[in-house]
């Protein structure tokens, strides 16, 4: 029998690696399922945040849109009334 030709260029290990350790092998599934809990928590978290400033932003919005009529309504009836009232003081004195 003929032995093969062996190939011109042989890739050569240029990194050595080292195999892990059984022991970080073997992961409990109950600590990846709290590590994906607290993941999850923190995504949730940081997205609610946002969207309830935004959401809170909007009602303070509409609610001042709403409220601005009204006090306008309300601090003009005001000021007449008191301007009578001030005019009304003056042809007294």
């Amino acid at each position: 029998m003929t032995s093969p030709i062996p190939p011109r260029v042989v890739p050569t290990l240029t990194e050595v690696v080292h195999a892990a350790p059984a022991a970080a092998a073997a992961v409990d599934p109950l600590v990846l399922s709290e590590q994906l809990v607290q993941r999850v928590m923190q995504r949730v978290g940081d997205g609610l945040e946002q969207r309830v400033r935004e959401l809170v932003l909007q009602v303070a919005l509409e609610q001042t849109r709403d409220l601005a009529p009204r006090l306008h309504d309300e601090l003009e009836s005001l000021v007449r009334s008191l301007v009578g009232d001030a005019l009304a003081a003056e042809r007294r004195a």
